[in-house]
């Protein structure tokens, strides 16, 4: 899931610029030589210049591999630069692994949709806002898989504020389905015409959810400076309230806090309940990957590929458990 994107993205996202590989002066020497020698008359490659490589770019990335091969024959550690490990590059993508991944997850969003689709009635006031969801992650880790292949000043933008969309829009969807303030059948069949006008609550959660984000996204673009710690507080605030809600939606039928039909009590609580509580304890599990990062294996897999491949079967499970939740009897109780 997105919302996973952005509680490990949080991890990250608070030093990438500068780092000691790129800051030696081996490296910069290395660079002044490289532009010297190569940029007046080579034409890069085809697929280098499709993805938007400088020479400059080149130069940083020749050297940046002399240097790695360098300190492995000598027994030295990998450095960073820019605040990323080297990766060996394919068709011009920088981060070829989690591009890939990325676009699994792509898939594992477009997989669920349609499951949505299928399998939850048109009726049903919930099915919507995820389809809506599905969406808005698709978009999301389209532009996960556009960074990872050049890292820009526009591609990380697109990706950090997709990415925070996707993540306030689970909120959003899960404040809806918990406190359910969907407009409600008052019917025992869920027909559209039965719906009654958005509460007063549903209405100040769209606009509070709206503004928030809007202001999020104009605080960071009219920075001189991408302020990393400010978009690693509110994502990782954000995408923690949603998996506390989903925790507290999964507690035993002896201590609900909430009721999670509104036509049961507190009490009812379906097998497939606890399915929440164990997305939650494997978002919690895969985003540890971040904290514990490592050189990429072969200069292709690092701990943030391993994220991406991770969140691809989370999302699958938790558009089952969506479903299964849609599909319980109780939303075509009339409501008590």
């Amino acid at each position: 899931m997105k919302v996973l994107s952005f509680l490990s993205l949080a991890v990250l996202s608070s030093s990438v610029y500068a780092s000691s590989g790129d800051r030696s002066s081996e490296f910069v020497g290395c660079v002044n030589v490289c532009k010297t020698q190569q940029c007046s008359t080579n034409m890069l490659a085809f697929p280098l210049r499709v993805t938007r490589w400088t020479c400059t770019d080149d130069c940083k990335y020749q050297c940046m591999h002399q240097i790695t091969d360098r300190d492995l024959q000598i027994g030295k550690a990998v450095q960073q630069y820019h605040g990323k490990w080297p990766f060996w590059r394919f068709a011009g993508m920088q981060e070829p692994a989690s591009v890939v991944f990325s676009l699994l997850n792509l898939w594992a969003h477009a997989r669920g949709a349609s499951k949505i689709r299928r399998k939850v009635s048109d009726h049903h006031p919930m099915k919507s806002y995820y389809l809506v969801w599905s969406m808005v992650s698709i978009n999301a880790w389209i532009w996960s898989s556009v960074f990872h292949t050049r890292d820009l000043p526009l591609t990380e933008k697109l990706d950090y504020f997709s990415a925070a969309l996707a993540i306030m829009y689970a909120l959003y969807y899960t404040t809806i389905r918990l406190f359910h303030l969907y407009p409600l059948a008052q019917s025992p069949r869920l027909t559209l015409s039965s719906r009654p006008a958005p509460s007063l609550k549903y209405k100040l959660l769209t606009i509070t959810c709206t503004l928030s984000y809007i202001a999020h996204v104009s605080y960071l673009s009219l920075l001189p400076r991408f302020d990393y710690t400010y978009n690693m507080a509110f994502n990782l605030g954000v995408g923690l309230l949603h998996n506390a809600l989903w925790a507290v939606y999964s507690l035993p039928a002896s201590i609900s806090l909430l009721r999670r039909f509104p036509s049961q009590p507190k009490s009812y609580r379906p097998k497939f309940v606890g399915k929440a509580a164990v997305f939650v304890f494997l978002t919690t599990g895969a985003t540890a990957l971040e904290l514990f990062d490592f050189p990429p294996w072969g200069r292709i897999i690092d701990a943030h590929a391993l994220w991406h491949l991770s969140t691809v079967p989370i999302a699958l499970t938790w558009y089952d458990f969506l479903v299964e939740d849609s599909l319980d009897a109780s939303w075509r109780e009339q409501k008590a």
